[in-house]
């Protein structure tokens, strides 16, 4: 019988790298609602139309990078390879906008791409993001800086901005 273990590309974060991992997501999570930025919780599946129209169809991403199989239902669907198109059609699709005003909103969780596996890359990782919609504003781009920024000092990052 063969051995049990994980694919390729994909490892197990546990113990002393949990508690690291937890605590590097728990300080972007109360910097970004410091900030008054929302959470949406987004699916790990989509429509493949969606990459190929936000990512860019002749992209690597959708060409060579996705993980993308057919349903029971018989739709070409694919494992998350990022986070924004998600949050984008979340944003359009549950129509935020007719709320009025701007919306922020922030997002983690993990994300899958077909990679040559190397020294700290993996098929499955985990990305943070956060969207501003809603206004056309170098101050939104500021306050995305400022929020980083923020962020990076609780972790004790250096780094020249």
């Amino acid at each position: 019988m063969s051995k049990i273990q994980k694919i390729r590309g994909f490892q197990d974060i546990y113990g002393e790298e949990a508690k690291k991992y937890r605590y590097v997501v728990d300080t972007f999570r109360k910097v970004f609602e410091f900030y008054n930025f929302k959470e949406i919780i987004l699916p790990y599946v989509e429509d493949i139309s969606l990459f190929k129209r936000s990512v860019g169809e002749a992209t690597d991403i959708v060409q060579k990078e996705m993980y993308v199989f057919t349903d029971k239902g018989g739709r070409e669907v694919a494992l998350r390879p990022e986070g924004t198109a998600s949050c984008v059609r979340a944003y359009i699709e549950e129509k935020m906008y007719a709320e009025g005003g701007y919306h922020k909103l922030f997002y983690e969780g993990a994300m899958f791409r077909y990679e040559r596996p190397q020294a700290g890359r993996y098929r499955q990782f985990h990305q943070i993001g956060a969207e501003i919609f809603g206004v056309s504003s170098v101050l939104a781009d500021a306050e995305l800086i400022s929020m980083v920024d923020n962020v990076l000092k609780k972790l004790k990052i250096n780094y020249k901005l």
